[in-house]
């Protein structure tokens, strides 16, 4: 240190000479003496910091343009309060205008109660919780409730839900007693106090208790000293992650050095009280290039508060200068006697408005800082950054652009290799299947995506390309998703919570108590819980299911129905006149004989319609009637058959998840410990609390190790066991075994997602990634890939669709044997027609039948022959028929029967079915 520093110049005091010589009067004096006090250890950069504000407002002439400040400068050891006051009283001696320092506290009270009795303005840079403060001090330092409130106001905005404290001693808790009222202000935040023992520079001890209870967030509460040596040593037991956040208490995490973390992406947060960027900074730096590190550097803020005290005494002299003056006496602290300009120096010390060092400077009628402001400070990869500012107005208000903050995620993914832990669940990860032999050995040599595929596999390469990130698979041991007994997290969530996995991509559910220990990102899959069971065997094939729609009473009723309509149409015809047409001279016929009304009947029936039509009204309106009732029976036979012959394919026993509760017959069960028993056992849904008592009292015991086991027992036990399990992986099953089945609905709805550790600094990125996934349809794809397509996917889709529209041979059987038997007795009716005519002619003609057949069977299968054949020459007993008939119309022609009847009864032979059946051979 120069001698420059520590008094004025001689060319500054032969200037001072000068002036006094020629100015009559003077509001201040020439030279103002000011007094400080620091200790011997801990007070070398403050009072270098000193010496260099004095030297800065003396060298500017726009303030104190007629005075100049001279220094008088006392230390003390640090433990020893008896010396200070010692000091203390030897420096105000000549007469001082402020006493400036020190920074203990057993030394500052004795300072404040001799500038009480002197009435001497004393300036401190030290944090003082008092709110009682002494009528003449002034603190410049900002007091501690409301630096805790900024922590407060920092804790909330960030969302910390629990978090630790660290503190040094019992001042922290005074310190910090904002953040410990927070949990009585919200009752979801959780706080716990730790203390860092003393007489010990290892706190490992407790670092590893911290990592054992999982908690990722630590307010940190120590000396500057101390802040490098518990980070180091905290990164020694991993918990320097990506995953952890500190909020440092002290006001110089700028200053912190963080090159051996530049790799670690971890959150180290805190507030500083210098302003970066001021015109006072600037002007500060230019003239004293920074050359110290931590607590020598110039701006560390004790250094910096000092500078600030300084300057704003100075201000508040030059204010004074402009309208009254001063006049510096003798001070004793044998004799205290007040000083009598001591009250107009405070009075103008607390309405001084200056920018410092630290901000802006004001104080309140108290003497207390105000309106000041604090820049949130982050690190930023080997050193900090200001992301946002303070006000105890506003709270804390980041500053950061959304560019910015995109450009900070791809910083730190830049580098960073993510773990990504998984297990084999088809079709998220399976094995590949090699087409050639592969032994254990060359497996374990192949990259995890040489040897395992999937739904998950090809998600996360995806989002990788849309994050920008590198990742590496692992396995976990246990397969476990994770789930919460006797206190602590099992499977992936207790990996992802440990920090040795950074992400968990499997069909992992998001649920409360899952989203309660890890963070989500937004689901990649929806789904829900569904009822997984067993097709029911079809009944034996009926050859005459056709029959089904209609009961075996309609059957014959509408048999007889049939044969009463045939009748009664043949009868009315024939009483009916309107239903016999004239077929030649005096000859009426009638279409409607017994047979003709048979195959009317039967034609209307089958609506193939028939040549012969009614003419009379009472035969129409029998048509019209019968007409009526075909239409209506066959509309419901047509509409009743394929019911029916589907029927035996859709029947089931159960068909919801109510049937499964109403009865006991059928067992059901889930996989013991996932979110689907979860959800079970947290439901108030009357039925879902039902079949979870069912569950829990049944024995053997109904639930499995794994959704596996639950398939292979839903398949063995053949209809006698239903399993519940998620939508997806029932879907998945049921496009590949034909025999299973999802019953009814979705229970309920979830989706999958994938788990980070809790307050992942990744979250909002792959949740973003995510949802560009989805709207680019990539998803879609995916799922299509590994349900509809790979291993098998898609060959029960054609089944389904089958069994639902289609019928088999089985089922209609019936109706080709129907009509097979239709024609093999049509078949035997014309070889009977055949044989009984050939009888008579063979025997007419006194032939033989055979040949008499043989000759027409030649003529029926040659094809050549034409569609004509000669008539068959009349033996003598057709001859006398005819004749006999000849005679018989001769006869009616006699007794007046003339015309076409005649000649009809000479073509016709003897007319049986006319109403001249009267007539007998006789005539």
């Amino acid at each position: 240190m120069t001698v420059n520093q520590k008094f004025p110049s001689f060319l500054q005091i032969a200037f001072l000479i000068l002036l006094s010589s020629k100015l009559t009067s003077s509001a201040l004096p020439p030279v103002i003496k000011i007094a400080a006090l620091f200790d011997e250890t801990h007070g070398k950069s403050q009072e270098l910091a000193f010496h260099r504000a004095v030297k800065m407002v003396n060298d500017d002439r726009t303030i104190l343009t007629r005075s100049l400040v001279s220094p008088d400068i006392g230390n003390y050891p640090w433990d020893d309060s008896f010396k200070a006051s010692k000091k203390l009283c030897e420096l105000i001696m000549p007469g001082v205008a402020a006493i400036f320092g020190p920074t203990s506290p057993t030394a500052s009270n004795h300072v404040q109660s001799v500038s009480d009795a002197l009435h001497l303005p004393f300036l401190e840079t030290r944090w003082d919780y008092d709110f009682q403060r002494s009528p003449f001090s002034i603190n410049v330092h900002p007091h501690p409730s409301m630096l805790g409130k900024a922590y407060a106001d920092f804790v909330h905005i960030v969302d910390w839900k629990s978090f630790v404290i660290l503190y040094e001693s019992e001042e922290g808790l005074v310190r910090l007693q904002e953040l410990i009222k927070l949990p009585k202000t919200f009752s979801d935040i959780r706080v716990t106090l730790r203390q860092l023992p003393h007489g010990t520079t290892d706190y490992r001890p407790l670092l590893k208790e911290i990592k054992k209870s999982e908690e990722t967030k630590i307010v940190l509460d120590c000396s500057f000293d101390n802040l490098e040596r518990i980070l180091s040593q905290a990164n020694e037991l991993h918990l320097l992650t990506d995953y952890h956040s500190y909020l440092v208490t002290s006001l110089d995490v700028d200053k912190i050095n963080l090159s051996p973390y530049t790799n670690q992406n971890v959150n180290i947060s805190g507030f500083s009280l210098t302003a970066s960027g001021t015109r006072a900074i600037e002007s500060y730096l230019k003239e004293f290039p920074n050359t110290g590190r931590g607590k020598e550097h110039m701006l560390f803020s004790e250094n910096a508060l000092v500078y600030d005290a300084v300057w704003t005494f100075a201000k508040a002299l030059n204010d004074l200068d402009s309208l009254q003056s001063i006049q510096l006496e003798p001070l004793s602290c044998e004799q205290p006697g007040p000083w009598a300009d001591g009250e107009k120096v405070l009075s103008y010390l607390k309405e001084v408005d200056h920018l410092g060092l630290t901000g802006e400077i004001k104080f309140d009628a108290d003497g207390y800082r105000t309106d000041f402001q604090l820049e949130l400070m982050e690190k930023m990869r080997s050193r900090t950054k200001k992301t946002g500012i303070w006000t105890a107005q506003g709270g804390v208000n980041y500053t950061l652009t959304a560019t910015e903050i995109e450009g900070q995620m791809v910083e730190k993914l830049q580098n960073k290799t993510l773990k990504i832990t998984t297990a084999l669940t088809e079709p998220f990860v399976i094995e590949r299947i090699f087409d050639y032999p592969v032994s254990p050995e060359a497996k374990e040599r192949m990259s995890f995506e040489e040897r395992f595929e999937g739904f998950c596999v090809d998600l996360i390469k995806e989002l990788s390309k849309e994050v920008k990130f590198k990742y590496k698979f692992q396995l976990e041991p246990s397969g476990s998703y994770g789930s919460f007994k006797n206190g602590k997290w099992t499977g992936m969530i207790a990996e992802l919570r440990s920090q040795q996995a950074d992400m968990a991509a499997i069909d992992m559910s998001i649920t409360s108590i899952r989203q309660r220990a890890v963070d989500f990102t937004m689901p990649f899959m929806n789904t829900g819980v569904g009822i997984l069971y067993k097709k029911k065997k079809p009944p034996a094939p009926n050859l005459f299911s056709f029959l089904s729609p209609l009961s075996l009473d309609v059957w014959i009723y509408m048999t007889t129905a049939y044969l009463g309509v045939s009748i009664l149409m043949f009868l009315l015809a024939r009483i009916s006149p309107y239903e016999w047409n004239e077929s030649g001279e005096r000859e009426l016929s009638n279409n409607f004989n017994i047979s003709n009304a048979l195959w009317f009947g039967i034609g209307s029936f089958l609506c193939q319609g028939c040549d012969i039509l009614p003419k009379a009204i009472s035969t129409r309106m029998v048509a019209g009637m019968w007409w009526f009732f075909t239409l209506i029976m066959i509309s419901s036979y047509t509409a009743n058959l394929a019911a029916f012959l589907t029927a035996a394919k859709m029947d089931s026993p159960i068909n919801s998840a109510e049937d499964l509760a109403k009865q006991t017959k059928i067992k059901y069960g889930t996989y013991c410990c996932g979110s689907t028993n979860a959800f079970f056992q947290g439901s108030t849904i009357p039925t879902y609390q039902k079949i979870n008592a069912y569950m829990e009292s049944t024995k053997p015991s109904v639930y499995t190790t794994g959704n596996s086991q639950g398939l292979d027992r839903v398949l063995k036990e053949d209809g006698m066991y239903a399993f519940f399990m998620e939508a997806a992986a029932i879907e998945y099953h049921v496009e590949r075994k034909c025999d299973l089945k999802q019953l009814g609905g979705l229970l309920d709805s979830k989706g999958y997602g994938i788990a980070l550790p809790k307050d992942s600094p990744y979250t909002a990125a792959m949740s973003a990634g995510v949802l560009r996934l989805q709207e680019s349809g990539k998803l879609q794809e995916l799922k299509i890939k590994w349900w509809k397509n790979e291993r098998g996917g898609g060959s029960c889709s054609g089944d389904a669709a089958g069994n639902s529209a289609q019928l088999d041979l089985a089922s209609l059987g019936g109706v080709f044997i129907v009509l097979i038997g239709g024609m093999v007795v049509s078949i035997i009716i014309a070889i009977f027609e055949f044989t009984w005519k050939q009888r008579k002619l063979a025997v007419d003609e006194n032939e033989s039948v055979w040949a008499e057949m043989w000759e027409e069977l030649k003529f029926a299968v040659n094809f050549r022959a034409g569609d004509t054949k000669p008539i068959k020459r009349e033996s003598s007993r057709a001859a006398s028929k005819s004749l006999l008939s000849k005679s018989k119309a001769e006869s009616l022609n006699k007794y007046g029967v003339i015309g076409d009847e005649a000649k009809s009864i000479k073509s016709r032979g003897s007319r049986k079915d006319s109403n001249y059946a009267c007539f007998n051979d006789n005539y």
